[in-house]
């Protein structure tokens, strides 16, 4: 299988045997079998169509809501985030952005073109991609709420334009035709929502003073259950600073979990377990978790 991926002729770079450590907000994780950063839209349609149909494609953002498992993932892994960029106003109250632009970066073009509601990007840690993957949302947005298209690309390497009827949506969850990932997104915005860089910064201060952003971390690690916080809940079952190995339950903000010493991916997600069975079993509540955890155990 691997024979196939390391025979074809790329533009970009393969890579083999890549720890996934260096490529999630966690900095844990093992290796993938192969990690390939296409060049251009071309060259990732050309590599998606040469390659052999059994080997397992796993597409990669930025890491910020991902767990890679420590026997890493088999198959190939493809990141095309700096390929996918661009952003461009198209009409008066649309934009196309690329799927690999960071959502920090959508919320202040969105903002400098007067275009709202679109402060909550800021909101969400990661790309565009990743965002209309799960759902994102932050501050009462969410990504899918303005999804006019999206462009998407399939295992053989063709592009397709879809709308949000062909996807099934819900709370953090996406649903649409298998074997695609998304390479960008038409975004309409309306007319008399008018952001402002004030409450973008006013969102980013409050992320700084309630989250803890200088240590590694996926962000929010579980949903919010219906009309309550997942984060009260977890600091009211008395786990905030518990640890498991490295990995410990931030002190700061009950929903992250942090990577405070040299954490395992094992590591991590155990205390996610022992967090989700300790809340169900005080608050009788069952934490679903956003972070997306892939990859294969221990070897």
């Amino acid at each position: 299988m691997m024979a196939a991926a390391r025979d074809l002729t790329v533009q970009g770079e393969l890579r083999y045997d890549e720890p996934m450590s260096r490529h999630t907000s966690w900095r844990a994780g093992g290796p993938a079998d192969v990690f390939f950063v296409p060049a251009s839209i071309a060259d990732l349609s050309d590599f998606l169509r040469e390659l052999d149909a059994d080997t397992p494609v796993f597409w990669h953002g930025v890491g910020s809501n991902l767990l890679v498992r420590d026997g890493g993932i088999r198959g190939v892994v493809i990141s095309a985030s700096k390929i996918l960029r661009d952003i461009e106003r198209v009409q008066q109250y649309q934009v196309n952005v690329g799927a690999g632009l960071a959502c920090t970066q959508l919320a202040r073009h969105c903002i400098r073109w007067e275009l709202g509601p679109s402060e909550f990007f800021a909101g969400i840690p990661g790309t565009v991609g990743g965002a209309l993957a799960m759902n994102a949302g932050a501050h009462g947005g969410e990504t899918w709420e303005r999804v006019a298209t999206v462009q998407t690309i399939d295992r053989g390497g063709k592009i397709h334009e879809r709308t949000p009827d062909q996807y099934s949506i819900a709370y953090r969850s996406v649903s649409g035709p298998p074997d695609e990932w998304f390479l960008g997104a038409t975004l309409t915005f309306e007319p008399d929502a008018k952001p402002s860089f004030e409450t973008l910064n006013a969102m980013l201060d409050r992320r700084k003073t309630t989250q803890p952003l200088g240590l590694p971390s996926c962000g929010s690690v579980f949903r919010n259950p219906a009309g309550d916080h997942s984060a009260r809940l977890i600091e009211t079952a008395g786990l905030k600073g518990h640890r498991i190995g490295g990995a410990e339950v931030s002190e700061k903000h009950a929903n992250f979990i942090i990577n405070r010493d040299d954490a395992s991916a094992t590591d991590i997600e155990a205390l996610i377990e022992h967090v989700r069975q300790t809340v169900a079993e005080v608050h009788g509540v069952t934490l679903v978790h956003e972070v997306r955890i892939v990859g294969e155990a221990r070897i």
